[in-house]
């Protein structure tokens, strides 16, 4: 299968890759973990201005229509910067939105999505098992304003403190489904913690708090989006792991030991191509998910092959590149340190590496699968 990008795609490639590098350096990065909300307003706006925010979202909408591909382009090479902006939450949701929303929800919420006026986020987790697509959080009609009331408690959702409104996943009678709720409705109460990758996630409790289905639930809508969070967190952390091998290789190159390179030794260089080869495999697993959900073909195995790659070999990578700097790569403060704590966050996301097996072997068992 061919995965090389068309021309569209490299120029979102390219235009990405000029933004994150000018404006995402560790500088920069410092001075957002040190800002209230974490998050690269300058960058979020510069992103926006460039047509970058809407690549994925509709044509009617504002967007480039270009779909899931082209927003795995972006999210890599955020990665390879970890470039701190909510880019995989808002997106996912933006997506979700815009194929299962009411007309009346797309006109108000994609505009805002696409020139980053008005942030989205997902809130897929909770405490307890790994399980996303099996919520405990309640959801029950409100007969008296014809919507839904939530109730219960998510966990680690991604940068809600900057965003306008939280698609959650909850559990009503029909089945499981997505919801849409104002992060500052009635009912809803928030808790702040910093994330591994020194991200603001928020534990969001509702107590009957009005929400608006985003498709009917019951008709697959969750696991349609769980779906594309766990190709887009797979596009993030293969950047990520392409980004540490990048810093590892420059200073192995420069930094010398017994009157050489520490590139030239046999075993660096079994390492670095340890990494390469696990690079490689993230890429090839997630482009063919890609693939397989552009194409509308059943994709739960190709998505979750995808999903265990980027987990086991990302945070794989993110270990051997961070050892191969020796004692610098445990300085905080270096870059490298910060690809691991990207790449540590992102394979525990929506459950680490073995939840995703577990999941695949049983969907591998429940009959035949194309992918």
């Amino acid at each position: 299968m061919n995965f090389t990008l068309d021309e569209e795609l490299e120029a979102i490639r390219d235009l990405a890759r000029k933004i994150f590098t000018d404006r995402a350096t560790p500088e920069r990065a410092r001075e957002v973990e040190g800002s209230p909300e974490r998050v690269d307003e300058s960058l979020w706006a510069e992103l926006a201005k460039a047509g970058l925010l809407g690549v994925s979202a509709p044509e009617e909408a504002g967007g480039a229509g270009l779909g899931l591909g082209a927003l795995c382009v972006l999210l890599e090479e955020q990665g390879r910067a970890v470039a701190p902006v909510p880019l995989w939450p808002a997106s996912v949701a933006a997506l979700a939105v815009a194929a299962h929303g009411t007309a009346e929800q797309r006109a108000r919420l994609l505009p805002g999505a696409v020139d980053g006026s008005s942030r989205l986020t997902l809130a897929l987790e909770e405490f307890g098992p790994p399980e996303p697509g099996a919520p405990r959080c309640a959801a029950v009609r409100d007969d008296g304003s014809g919507g839904w009331r939530l109730t219960g408690v998510k966990a680690v959702v991604p940068s809600p403190f900057g965003a306008a409104h939280v698609l959650v996943a909850a559990r009503a009678d029909s089945g499981t489904g997505l919801f849409l709720v104002a992060r500052d409705a009635d009912g809803v109460t928030w808790e702040a913690a910093e994330t591994t990758s020194r991200d603001l996630a928020g534990t969001m409790t509702l107590d009957g708090a009005p929400a608006q289905e985003i498709g009917p639930p019951g008709s697959g809508v969750l696991d349609w989006t769980i779906e594309r969070a766990s190709v887009a967190l797979a596009a993030v952390q293969l950047g990520v792991a392409q980004g540490a091998l990048r810093l590892a290789a420059g200073y192995l190159a420069e930094r010398r030991q017994f009157g050489r390179p520490l590139a030239t030794f046999q075993a660096v260089q079994h390492q670095l191509a340890d990494c390469y080869i696990d690079i490689e495999a993230m890429g090839v697993a997630m482009w063919q998910a890609v693939t397989s959900l552009e194409a509308g073909e059943p994709a739960a195995a190709a998505v979750l092959v995808a999903k265990w790659w980027a987990g086991e070999a990302g945070l794989n990578v993110v270990h051997r590149t961070q050892h191969l700097h020796g004692g610098i790569g445990v300085d905080v403060d270096y870059p490298v340190h910060r690809h691991f704590l990207w790449g540590k966050q992102i394979s525990g996301t929506l459950g680490g590496a073995s939840a995703d097996l577990a999941r695949l072997g049983a969907v591998l068992a429940a009959g035949p699968v194309a992918s």
